[in-house]
C-alpha cells in the first residue's frame, strides 16, 4: 500500500535578482565586520585591506579571504603560493587607510612605510601591532563572480597583546572592546 502523501505542490519560478551592486554594498555595509591586512610576500610583494576574511575550519586549519581578480592582491597571492594576514586592532586605522590607498606605492616597497616583521613559514609581512596574525599556504582558490575566493591553510597563528579591535560598519571605522565579563 503507497501512502498518500497529500496534494502535490508545483515550484514556481525562481526570483530574478533585482539587486544592484550599489545596493548591495550598502545592505552589506550593515553587516560588521573585523579588519584585516592581507599581504604576500616575495617580487610581486602587496598589502590590501580586507574585510572579506573568515575561518572555515579548525581540522585542518583553514581560512580564507576574497580578493577582486583585477586587484594587484590576486596575482600576489598566486604568485607567492599563500597570504599572512594581519587582524587590526582599535588604534589602527591608519594603518587600515594606508593599505586601501590605491596611490600608495606598489610592490615590496610599499612596506617601508610601516612597521613590519617577515613571517617564519611564509616571508609575508606581519604588521607590528596588530591583534592575531596568520600565515597561510594556498591551498585553493575558487571562482565568486568578480573575486577569487583563496582558501589558505594556516601554518602558523599567533596573538599580539592588543585587546579592542578595529572593526568596520556602515562605510566607518568603529572600536570595538570585549565585552566585559571576559576581562574580568
Amino acid at each position: 500500500m503507497v501512502n498518500n502523501p497529500g496534494p502535490v505542490r508545483h515550484l514556481t519560478a525562481a526570483p530574478q535578482p533585482s539587486s544592484t551592486p550599489a545596493t548591495l554594498r550598502q545592505v552589506m555595509g550593515q553587516f560588521a565586520t573585523g579588519i584585516t591586512v592581507i599581504t604576500a610576500g616575495g617580487p610581486l610583494g602587496h598589502g590590501m585591506t580586507a574585510n572579506s576574511f573568515t575561518s572555515v575550519s579548525l581540522e585542518p586549519p583553514l581560512v580564507l579571504c576574497c580578493v577582486a581578480r583585477t586587484a594587484r592582491m590576486h596575482q600576489a597571492i598566486l604568485a607567492a603560493g599563500g597570504y599572512g594576514v594581519s587582524i587590526l586592532g582599535a588604534e589602527q586605522t591608519t594603518l587600515a587607510r594606508y593599505f586601501a590607498d590605491k596611490t600608495r606605492p606598489a610592490g615590496p616597497s610599499q612596506f617601508d612605510a610601516v612597521d613590519w616583521v617577515p613571517g617564519r613559514q611564509t616571508g609575508a609581512p606581519m604588521l607590528m601591532g596588530a591583534l592575531a596574525w596568520l600565515e597561510c599556504t594556498l591551498t585553493n582558490d575558487y571562482e565568486g563572480g568578480d573575486h577569487s575566493i583563496f582558501v589558505g591553510e594556516v601554518l602558523e597563528a599567533q596573538r599580539g597583546g592588543g585587546r579592542d579591535a578595529l572593526m568596520f560598519f556602515s562605510g566607518g571605522f568603529l572600536q570595538a572592546a570585549p565585552p566585559a565579563a571576559r576581562t574580568a
